[in-house]
């Protein structure tokens, strides 16, 4: 018989809520991971900024912090100075092409390295049809929350997202632009529901005790983002847990006797159960390696775009000078059922570095207009919009010969007529805040390149191949449990990494 052993493959939110979940339950667990971590060099540096309050930081230091985000194309993000939470496209695709924006992470802690870390939970109203009701999620969002640091403040999102409530949250102190946005939003909501439009704080995965050091989108050199990597060391000292990093899974299989996981290295280890949580490019290279089912999956994909706005309100500072943050400050939810069943879903941003840099790379080629164009910086803000997987495009995911992926895309012909509808309406309402929109100047994002994306494997009450049951397990598989987004029936457009935990978490709690 084989060793009480769960195993958890993937070491991003998803494995990590999965393994709380089992944990919780008195299972034993063994997590596989490829366990990439930051570079010597890289974490040295950042603990030598940790230990010095931001005023402190040498320019150079900080001009070397944030060098470009984006190394490679679409979804090559750097952290902390690394590529290390990213895996070059080829490393699984085959072929990969060029407007294909997503990536996968063999890294510790998985893409929650260089995540966003804005959290909300689906709209019920999103979950109508998925065969997992709002009310069996709802105590699992209550569980991650425990153990996943959520700043924020009670507003009139709550309404919306009743399964987060964020009574006693201590909020991000948000930038002077960002504050007085929510101000008038706060005194606007009457002339905001003309619109459909609800807007409130930004919640985010966030510790207390932001230093407001600008650093966000660089990988911030206190810690205080969540990720997998830092929940790891607090799994890593419960019973019961145990961590395998180097392990890359080629594929996994079940007898009587329980699961099997075979390495890459060609080395078996067995179990009770499988908990795959590799993220959805590599849980659909093992899905496809491990089974002679369907040789394709179809990937859903929130398609998202972004709209700038310019403030028409007074600067009382430079918003690039003093302290900020550089996450989104506010959220804002559009619903329009003449244009869509589902919530659109808006992270509004303030002023960040990147702002004066795309304008004078895009605009600039007269030197005279440098300088009006950083001026217009400092009053720029931009609005990331996100839709529904029904209105967005998809991917197909085959098996190369060689062990890889092949992606196609699945074209969905009214994606960039709802984004700038989307745009269109949201703007109406922001200008009742005194935003001047630009919806003609509109950018539409690659496929994937949102990140949230899944629903590949999606769960129904009777799966067909293709698809899972309620536990994530893939039509024909009784000991795998698909628990990352790949098992999601739909991509709604509000942010995924919270509802993506909690049905994890939920797999993980009733699995047999």
């Amino acid at each position: 018989m084989t060793e009480r052993v769960d195993i958890v493959i993937g070491s991003g939110p998803a494995g990590i809520a999965a393994a709380h979940g089992l944990l919780k339950r008195g299972r034993r667990v063994m997590m596989l991971d490829g366990g990439r971590d930051l570079e010597p060099g890289a974490e040295n540096r950042r603990q030598t900024m940790a230990a010095t309050d931001p005023d402190g930081w040498e320019p150079a230091a900080r001009a070397d912090w944030m060098k470009p985000q984006f190394t490679a194309g679409p979804g090559q993000i750097r952290r902390y100075g690394s590529d290390f939470a990213v895996e070059p496209a080829t490393a699984i695709l085959c072929d990969p092409p060029s407007w294909f924006g997503l990536r996968a992470s063999r890294a510790r802690g998985g893409l929650s390295n260089l995540w966003g870390s804005a959290v909300l939970p689906y709209a019920r109203s999103d979950l109508t049809g998925w065969p997992v009701r709002a009310e069996e999620l709802a105590p699992h969002y209550r569980a991650v929350a425990e153990f996943l640091p959520i700043s924020g403040r009670a507003d009139a999102l709550e309404m919306l997202f009743p399964d987060l409530p964020m009574t006693g949250r201590v909020p991000i102190q948000p930038a002077p632009q960002a504050a007085e946005l929510l101000r008038r939003a706060e005194d606007r909501t009457d002339a905001l529901a003309k619109h459909g439009v609800v807007i409130g704080m930004a919640r985010q995965a966030v510790a207390p005790g932001c230093r407001l050091c600008g650093m966000c989108l660089h990988g911030c050199p206190y810690g205080l983002i969540w990720s997998g990597r830092h929940a790891l060391a607090q799994l890593q000292a419960l019973p019961g847990f145990d961590y395998r990093p180097g392990d890359i899974v080629r594929s996994v299989a079940e007898d009587v006797d329980g699961a099997i996981v075979t390495l890459e290295t060609g080395q078996e280890l067995r179990g009770d159960r499988i908990f795959l949580a590799a993220g959805v490019l590599e849980t659909a290279r093992i899905v496809l390696r491990s089974q002679s089912g369907p040789g394709e999956l179809t990937l859903r994909d929130s398609q998202h775009g972004f709209l700038p706005m310019l403030h028409r309100w007074p600067n009382r500072t430079r918003p690039d000078r003093g302290r900020f943050h550089t996450l989104p400050q506010a959220f804002a939810e559009l619903r329009a059922a003449d244009m869509s069943p589902h919530l659109v879903h808006a992270q509004i941003y303030s002023w960040n570095e990147h702002f004066p840099r795309d304008l004078v790379d895009n605009y600039g080629r007269v030197p005279i207009l440098v300088p009006l164009l950083r001026g217009l910086a400092r009053r720029l803000m931009v609005a990331q919009i996100f839709l529904h997987s029904d209105h967005s495009h998809g991917m197909t995911l085959q098996l190369a010969p060689d062990g890889r992926l092949k992606v196609g895309l699945q074209r969905n012909p009214e994606t960039d007529a709802k984004l700038r509808a989307a745009a269109r309406r949201l703007a109406k309402a922001f200008s009742a805040l005194g935003l001047f929109s630009l919806p003609q100047a509109l950018r539409i994002e690659p496929p994937g390149s949102s990140f949230h994306v899944g629903a590949s494997l999606p769960m129904h009450h009777a799966p067909q191949a293709g698809q899972s049951d309620l536990l994530g397990r893939p039509h024909g598989w009784s000991r795998l449990h698909v628990v990352d987004a790949s098992s999601l029936p739909a991509i709604p457009a509000t942010t995924i990494t919270l509802s993506v935990m909690a049905n994890a978490h939920r797999i993980a709690t009733n699995a047999p």
